[in-house]
């Protein structure tokens, strides 16, 4: 599991972060802070491997910050999630070494990207002690396709995002029957939207052989 500290001083932002980094599995919210200071505190005294990190906060912004960390803590990674979007600001960034920079407002897919991207990376750089060429043009260097853009048809993101919302909230293995109830979808919708997130490997599914009547497909999400 990723360790994720949220540095960000709007309440409404930290919550749409902290819900959006649920919904994507592999990902362990540690704490969510409101200020550069508190952070510094923080990662002094817990173990964190990615920040997602805002730029306007007071006592210490989000650049001033990043300038600690790549000083006293330079294994930790940074995705800058703010509404910086100045060219200085943005370069200043890349400078010190974030790797990914999202402007608000963001959609889900765009933070969803900038997280499987980045845990396909670690897990790359962990697996092994020799890169070759095509694997770091694939795997690190290659600018993946947004996925939004290439969305099967009659699979809607915005639709996509509350079936995955409704998955969380019942935070437990279900059928399509436990979930139709929470959600404003036809039977016939849903297992659309069910079975392309099995395809993505968001859902596992298996039989359920009832005393009674035909089995009952269950699913499981990968948090």
């Amino acid at each position: 599991m990723v360790d994720v500290l949220i540095v960000e001083d709007d309440p409404m932002v930290t919550e749409l972060n902290k819900k959006y980094l649920q919904m994507v599995p592999g990902f362990n919210l540690i704490a969510n802070v409101n200020n550069g200071e508190q952070a510094l505190h923080f990662i002094h005294d817990n173990h964190i491997d990615l920040i997602l990190l805002d730029v306007f906060m007071p006592k210490l912004n989000g650049l001033e910050l990043l300038q600690h960390i790549r000083i006293s803590y330079p294994k930790i990674d940074i995705i800058m999630v703010t509404a910086a979007c100045k060219t200085s600001e943005i370069q200043a960034a890349l400078r010190l070494g974030v790797i990914d920079y999202i402007v608000k407002p963001f959609t889900f897919e765009r933070l969803r990207m900038a997280l499987i991207s980045y845990k396909e990376r670690i897990r790359l750089l962990s697996s092994s002690k020799i890169l070759n060429q095509h694997q770091l043009d694939d795997r690190i260097f290659a600018k993946p396709v947004c996925h939004n853009k290439r969305l099967p048809k009659g699979i809607d993101n915005q639709t996509l995002q509350n079936v995955r919302e409704a998955i969380i909230k019942y935070n437990n293995e279900f059928s399509m029957s436990d979930i139709v109830e929470l959600i404003s979808l036809s039977r016939i919708s849903l297992k659309k939207y069910l079975d392309y997130l099995e395809e993505l490997g968001e859902l596992e599914s298996h039989l359920a052989y009832l005393s009674i009547g035909r089995p009952v497909k269950r699913y499981i999400y990968h948090k």
